[in-house]
């Protein structure tokens, strides 16, 4: 949805120079930010209700940092991946076409 609601300001920018791996790089970056971004809220309400079990409940908590990696870098692949397609879709934009847009 984010290519089609930024249509004209893709055309825009490809229009004062900017190449089509730079619209790219511009996706591909949006989209792992966001992702990072959820992977990181996710390992912080996931630590914080497992901390509020083992609270209510007596037991120990051990968090390993390895695993929170894995967690927010799985997220970070996945934000690619899904970002990947509307990101060569953007790249591919005619610019005169893109202004055009409304």
């Amino acid at each position: 949805m984010s290519v089609t609601e930024r249509t004209r300001e893709i055309g825009l920018r490809m229009a004062v120079g900017a190449k089509p791996r730079n619209v790219l790089a511009q996706f591909l970056i949006e989209s792992l930010a966001l992702a990072m971004a959820g992977g990181f809220v996710g390992v912080a309400l996931g630590l914080l209700g497992a901390s509020q079990l083992a609270a209510r409940f007596g037991w120990s908590m051990v968090v390993q940092p390895t695993v929170v990696l894995i967690a927010v870098g799985f997220s970070a692949l996945v934000g690619v991946g899904f970002g990947l397609y509307p990101a060569s879709k953007a790249a591919r934009l005619d610019p005169i076409e893109a202004l055009r847009y409304e």
